[in-house]
Formats: C-alpha cells, structure tokens, sequence
C-alpha cells in the first residue's frame, strides 16, 4: 500500500469520529474481555508450579 493511499485511510476514519460527536469508542481495536484461559486451571497451575517448587526445596534440604 502506497503512503499516501495510507494517509488518505487514516483520515477518512479520523473524519468518522469527528462526525460523530462524542459518540466515538476509546479505542478503535475489538477488546477480547474474555481471558483465554480459566481461572480454576489458573489456579491449578500455579498450585501445581509452587507444590512442586516447595517439594524440591525439602528433597534439597535433606539431602544436602
């Protein structure tokens, strides 16, 4: 795309929002609000991660 077909893009949805007097969105990207992953597996994962770490600091502890 050449810049000045770009530039004339820009502009065209800057025009839009002007026109639309205070009816304009914050942000012109689609929010996903959603997170991909749920909180239960979330919570899973981190229990799973720390269990794991404190298991291996008490297997060091003795050994060493």
């Amino acid at each position: 795309m050449a810049p000045k077909q770009r530039m004339r893009i820009a502009n065209e949805k800057a025009t839009k929002n002007i026109t639309q007097r205070g009816n304009v969105p914050k942000s012109t990207k689609l929010l996903n609000e959603s997170s991909p992953v749920g909180p239960w597996l979330l919570c899973l994962f981190v229990f799973v991660v720390c269990g794991s770490a404190v298991f291996q600091i008490i297997q060091s502890i003795r050994m060493g």
